[in-house]
Formats: C-alpha cells, sequence, structure tokens
C-alpha cells in the first residue's frame, strides 16, 4: 500500500457544563438552603498510539474530532457528568505539531501511549458553593469554562523493520512484491516509486516483519534533488536498511561508492 505520510486534522475539547441555581423544597423545610450542583468537566482530546495502524490514510476522509460537553449541575447537590473524551488514534512514529506556530506537541512513538492534545472546560459551581454565613441564599452559579479547539498538523516517521533503499530502478519495488503481497508500481522508467509502499512479511506462525520500500535517491537528495528531502525522514528510524544494487550495471560495485 502507498503510504499517507502526512495529515491536518481538526480537533475540539468539550465545554464544562454549567452550575446549578437550586434550593431545597421538602414539606418540613419549604425554604431550605442552597443545593446547586456543579457542571461536569468537558470532555478533553487524547492522541492514541495504536500499533495496528501504520499510514495516516484514515484521516484523508475523517478529519474533525470533537470531544463531549460536560453536563450542567441539577438540584441536591447532583454534580453534571464529565464529557466523554475523544480519543484520536495514530501510528506509531507519529510526529504532532500545532499547525499555526509550528510547535512539535508530541513525537509518539511507543505503543499504547496516550497524549493529551486540548483540555476539556472546568464546570462551573453550583450555588451551594457560593453559601456563607452572611450569604445563606445565594442565587448565583458559575457558567462552564469553554473548550478550545486546535489545527494539528501530522507527520508520520515511518517504523518499518527494514528499508529498501537505492538508485531509482534499482529492483527496490519488485523485491517487496516478492517477498510480500503488496503491489507497488513496477515500471521500467526512473521515479516509478513517488512514496514510501509497505509490506508485511511473515516469519513464522507468530511473527512477521514490515518492509518499506523507499522512493530512489540520488546524489545530492538531502539538497532536494530527485524526490528532495520528504522521505528521507523515514530511513531514520528503520531499523535495517538493505542496499538494492542492480546487478546489470557495468560496475555494480560502484553504486555503494
Amino acid at each position: 500500500m502507498a503510504l499517507v505520510d502526512k495529515a491536518i486534522i481538526h480537533v475540539q475539547s468539550g465545554d464544562g457544563g454549567s452550575g446549578a441555581v437550586s434550593f431545597r423544597r421538602e414539606k418540613f423545610a419549604p425554604k431550605g438552603g442552597p443545593d446547586g450542583g456543579d457542571g461536569g468537566k468537558g470532555g478533553s482530546v487524547y492522541l492514541l498510539v495504536d500499533p495496528n495502524l501504520g499510514t495516516l490514510r484514515d484521516f484523508q476522509y475523517d478529519r474533525r474530532f470533537k470531544a463531549a460537553h460536560g453536563e450542567n449541575g441539577m438540584r441536591k447537590q447532583m454534580f453534571g457528568s464529565d464529557g466523554k473524551d475523544c480519543i484520536v488514534r495514530v501510528p506509531p512514529g507519529t510526529l504532532v505539531y500545532d499547525h499555526e506556530t509550528g510547535e512539535l506537541l508530541a513525537d509518539l512513538v511507543e505503543p499504547g501511549r496516550k497524549a493529551e492534545v486540548l483540555k476539556g472546560g472546568r464546570g462551573g459551581r453550583g450555588n451551594a458553593r457560593f453559601a456563607t454565613s452572611t450569604r445563606q441564599a445565594p442565587r448565583i452559579a458559575e457558567q462552564g469554562e469553554n473548550g478550545s479547539s486546535l489545527t494539528l498538523r501530522l507527520e508520520l516517521k515511518l517504523l518499518a523493520d527494514i528499508g529498501l533503499v537505492g538508485f531509482p530502478n534499482a529492483g527496490k519495488s519488485t523485491l517487496l512484491s516478492a517477498l510480500t503481497k503488496a503491489q507497488p508500481k513496477i515500471a521500467n522508467y526512473p521515479f516509478t516509486t513517488l512514496s514510501p509502499n509497505l509490506g508485511v512479511m511473515p516469519l513464522d506462525e507468530f511473527s512477521a516483519c514490515t518492509i518499506a520500500d523507499m522512493p530512489g535517491l540520488i546524489e545530492g537528495a538531502h539538497e532536494g534533488k530527485g524526490l528532495g528531502t520528504r522521505f528521507l525522514r523515514h530511513i531514520e528510524r528503520t531499523r535495517v536498511l538493505v542496499f538494492v544494487i542492480d546487478a546489470a550495471v557495468a560496475q555494480p560495485e560502484q553504486e555503494l561508492a
């Protein structure tokens, strides 16, 4: 499968619920004291590293994520329920940036790691919180705090076990298709592969390894030549690099020079 390694998403945390203004009204206490409860906290937004994901492809179709609002407080000093958190699943190796400022917010590598990117709004206090010896029947309560929103830029640094690198047309895609069930585009011209392709090679009944076919590298790629530096970052976290050399050239040993 072709790798989708960049995405822009919009996230929003939930508003806090408002506190309640309420007073006890019982048969033997017709003028009871304040009993308004607090509002619930708004839901927060978290990014969760999911080892079952390998690309940012899902964000091509679903780009907006919103946590739930907290519920308002109620009488009898009952608190409103907290809003449900929003969990956004991302693949291992995801870099999270504030899209507007460019600040790196998180580097998510370890499976299962959860990073909070937006905190939910605080719930407002009910009027029971404002009762004092001199103000026994307060008719005030706090509004819940508004949630916040943020635009995130996600970038994936591939965490493949094996990376296939080499010059254009060296046979990297052919090797990937032979070792795995991946079906990358194969043709007899340079730069057939324009983005990394991923394949999974079974090792035994219980384990497998991930292989990435990198776009062809040429001299000066780090300076922007050829396909430039965009895909060089995927090499950084690959555990093993396999240099694929075209044995049909006159001096194949020069390919590594």
